[in-house]
Protein backbone atom coordinates (compact mmCIF):
# COMPACT_ATOMS: atom_id res chain seq x y z
CA UNK A 1 0.00 0.00 0.00
CA UNK A 2 1.08 3.23 -0.83
CA UNK A 3 2.31 6.14 1.36
CA UNK A 4 -0.67 7.95 0.07
CA UNK A 5 -3.28 5.11 0.79
CA UNK A 6 -1.85 5.10 4.07
CA UNK A 7 -3.01 8.77 4.69
CA UNK A 8 -6.51 8.07 3.66
CA UNK A 9 -7.28 5.70 5.38
CA UNK A 10 -7.32 8.18 8.76
CA UNK A 11 -8.26 6.40 12.10
CA UNK A 12 -7.11 2.82 10.66
CA UNK A 13 -3.81 4.01 9.60
CA UNK A 14 -3.42 5.68 12.99
CA UNK A 15 -3.13 2.10 14.45
CA UNK A 16 0.15 1.78 12.46
CA UNK A 17 1.94 4.02 14.38
CA UNK A 18 2.45 4.50 18.00
CA UNK A 19 -0.35 1.97 18.53
CA UNK A 20 -2.71 5.71 19.51
CA UNK A 21 -3.17 8.99 17.86
CA UNK A 22 -1.80 12.07 20.01
CA UNK A 23 -3.50 15.06 20.07
CA UNK A 24 -1.30 17.69 20.94
CA UNK A 25 -1.15 21.27 20.90
CA UNK A 26 -2.95 22.90 17.85
CA UNK A 27 -1.49 24.44 15.08
CA UNK A 28 -2.87 27.97 16.30
CA UNK A 29 -0.98 27.16 19.28
CA UNK A 30 1.96 26.50 18.18
CA UNK A 31 1.90 29.36 15.46
CA UNK A 32 3.12 32.18 17.43
CA UNK A 33 6.79 30.40 18.27
CA UNK A 34 7.67 29.06 15.39
CA UNK A 35 10.82 26.58 15.48
CA UNK A 36 14.27 27.72 13.71
CA UNK A 37 15.80 24.68 11.52
CA UNK A 38 18.35 24.57 9.44
CA UNK A 39 18.30 28.69 9.75
CA UNK A 40 14.66 28.88 8.47
CA UNK A 41 11.49 28.90 10.90
CA UNK A 42 9.36 26.24 10.26
CA UNK A 43 5.55 27.73 10.97
CA UNK A 44 3.03 25.31 12.23
CA UNK A 45 0.47 26.84 9.40
CA UNK A 46 2.66 25.31 6.43
CA UNK A 47 2.41 21.75 5.70
CA UNK A 48 5.91 19.45 5.93
CA UNK A 49 7.01 20.09 2.54
CA UNK A 50 6.48 23.88 2.44
CA UNK A 51 8.50 24.03 5.53
CA UNK A 52 11.27 21.36 4.70
CA UNK A 53 12.25 23.14 1.47
CA UNK A 54 13.82 26.32 3.67
CA UNK A 55 15.86 23.98 5.89
CA UNK A 56 19.41 24.77 4.81
CA UNK A 57 20.07 21.05 6.65
CA UNK A 58 17.75 19.03 4.70
CA UNK A 59 18.26 19.60 0.99
CA UNK A 60 19.54 16.00 0.63
CA UNK A 61 15.60 14.52 2.53
CA UNK A 62 14.37 17.29 0.29
CA UNK A 63 15.90 15.94 -3.32
CA UNK A 64 15.06 12.45 -2.21
CA UNK A 65 12.01 13.10 -1.51
CA UNK A 66 10.98 14.33 -4.74
CA UNK A 67 13.05 11.65 -6.35
CA UNK A 68 10.86 9.40 -4.81
CA UNK A 69 7.78 10.80 -5.88
CA UNK A 70 6.28 11.76 -2.68
CA UNK A 71 5.81 15.65 -2.68
CA UNK A 72 2.38 15.35 -3.09
CA UNK A 73 2.37 12.77 -0.26
CA UNK A 74 3.56 14.59 2.21
CA UNK A 75 1.90 17.96 1.55
CA UNK A 76 -1.02 16.11 2.23
CA UNK A 77 -3.80 16.30 4.56
CA UNK A 78 -1.93 13.50 7.09
CA UNK A 79 -1.43 13.32 9.73
CA UNK A 80 2.23 12.35 9.38
CA UNK A 81 5.01 11.96 11.94
CA UNK A 82 8.21 12.65 10.08
CA UNK A 83 11.74 11.60 11.46
CA UNK A 84 14.17 14.19 9.58
CA UNK A 85 17.27 13.26 8.78
CA UNK A 86 19.91 15.89 8.19
CA UNK A 87 22.07 16.38 5.20
CA UNK A 88 24.75 15.15 8.01
CA UNK A 89 23.10 12.35 8.74
CA UNK A 90 23.25 11.56 4.71
CA UNK A 91 26.92 12.35 4.67
CA UNK A 92 27.66 8.96 7.13
CA UNK A 93 26.11 7.16 4.74
CA UNK A 94 28.92 5.20 2.42
CA UNK A 95 30.22 7.76 -0.26
CA UNK A 96 28.20 6.97 -3.63
CA UNK A 97 24.74 5.93 -1.65
CA UNK A 98 22.60 9.04 -2.06
CA UNK A 99 23.26 9.34 -5.54
CA UNK A 100 22.88 6.00 -6.13
CA UNK A 101 19.63 6.19 -4.30
CA UNK A 102 17.91 9.12 -6.27
CA UNK A 103 18.66 7.26 -9.88
CA UNK A 104 15.12 6.21 -11.44
CA UNK A 105 15.92 2.57 -11.18
CA UNK A 106 16.21 2.63 -7.53
CA UNK A 107 12.94 4.54 -6.80
CA UNK A 108 11.39 1.60 -5.07
CA UNK A 109 14.27 1.45 -2.29
CA UNK A 110 14.34 5.06 -1.87
CA UNK A 111 10.84 4.90 -1.27
CA UNK A 112 11.13 2.19 1.19
CA UNK A 113 13.82 3.88 3.08
CA UNK A 114 12.01 7.17 2.83
CA UNK A 115 8.47 5.80 3.83
CA UNK A 116 10.47 4.04 6.79
CA UNK A 117 11.07 7.53 8.24
CA UNK A 118 7.17 8.19 8.41
CA UNK A 119 4.26 7.61 11.14
CA UNK A 120 1.36 7.84 10.45
CA UNK A 121 -0.11 10.17 13.33
CA UNK A 122 0.94 13.04 14.82
CA UNK A 123 3.17 12.41 18.05
CA UNK A 124 5.02 14.29 19.90
CA UNK A 125 8.11 14.01 21.97
CA UNK A 126 6.40 13.86 25.44
CA UNK A 127 4.33 11.22 24.12
CA UNK A 128 7.28 8.93 22.72
CA UNK A 129 8.64 9.39 25.69
CA UNK A 130 5.63 8.29 28.01
CA UNK A 131 5.10 5.07 25.84
CA UNK A 132 9.13 4.26 26.08
CA UNK A 133 8.64 4.75 29.77
CA UNK A 134 5.68 2.48 30.23
CA UNK A 135 7.03 -0.22 27.90
CA UNK A 136 9.89 -0.11 30.45
CA UNK A 137 12.73 1.34 28.57
CA UNK A 138 11.81 0.15 24.92
CA UNK A 139 8.87 1.61 22.46
CA UNK A 140 7.84 -0.02 19.23
CA UNK A 141 7.38 2.16 16.22
CA UNK A 142 5.78 1.09 12.58
CA UNK A 143 6.40 3.13 10.08
CA UNK A 144 4.13 3.66 6.84
CA UNK A 145 7.10 2.17 4.98
CA UNK A 146 6.74 -1.25 6.70
CA UNK A 147 9.83 -0.77 8.99
CA UNK A 148 9.62 -1.12 13.22
CA UNK A 149 12.10 0.46 14.85
CA UNK A 150 12.86 0.63 18.69
CA UNK A 151 12.39 4.07 20.55
CA UNK A 152 14.56 4.49 23.73
CA UNK A 153 15.88 7.50 25.96
CA UNK A 154 19.37 8.44 26.11
CA UNK A 155 19.21 10.71 29.26
CA UNK A 156 16.46 13.36 27.77
CA UNK A 157 16.72 12.24 24.35
CA UNK A 158 14.64 10.40 22.03
CA UNK A 159 16.80 7.54 20.24
CA UNK A 160 15.53 5.56 17.08
CA UNK A 161 17.10 2.15 16.69
CA UNK A 162 16.87 1.00 13.21
CA UNK A 163 16.90 -2.65 11.68
CA UNK A 164 20.80 -2.73 11.12
CA UNK A 165 21.51 -1.43 14.67
CA UNK A 166 21.86 2.39 13.79
CA UNK A 167 20.79 5.10 16.33
CA UNK A 168 19.40 8.42 15.06
CA UNK A 169 18.77 10.99 18.12
CA UNK A 170 16.41 13.08 17.92
CA UNK A 171 18.30 16.32 17.98
CA UNK A 172 14.96 18.93 17.41
CA UNK A 173 11.85 17.71 18.84
CA UNK A 174 8.26 18.98 18.26
CA UNK A 175 8.51 21.15 14.48
CA UNK A 176 4.86 21.21 14.38
CA UNK A 177 3.55 21.39 11.05
CA UNK A 178 0.08 21.80 9.56
CA UNK A 179 -0.20 17.98 9.05
CA UNK A 180 1.49 16.58 11.34
CA UNK A 181 5.19 16.95 13.44
CA UNK A 182 8.96 16.89 12.20
CA UNK A 183 12.03 15.39 14.66
CA UNK A 184 14.93 16.11 13.48
CA UNK A 185 17.41 13.45 13.53
CA UNK A 186 21.24 12.93 13.37
CA UNK A 187 21.44 9.26 11.27
CA UNK A 188 19.59 7.70 8.19
CA UNK A 189 17.44 4.74 9.23
CA UNK A 190 17.58 2.02 7.28
CA UNK A 191 15.25 -1.25 6.77
CA UNK A 192 16.73 -4.72 8.18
Amino acid sequence: MTLHKLALAGTAALALGFGFATVGPSAAQMADKPVTVGGAPMYANKNIIENAVNSKDHTTLVAAVKAAGLVETLSGKGPFTVFAPTNAAFAKLPAGTVDNLVKPENKATLTKILTCHVVAADVMSSAIAKMIKDSKGMHPVKTVGGCTYNAKMNGDKIVLVDGKGNEATVTIANVKQSNGVIHVIDTVLLPG
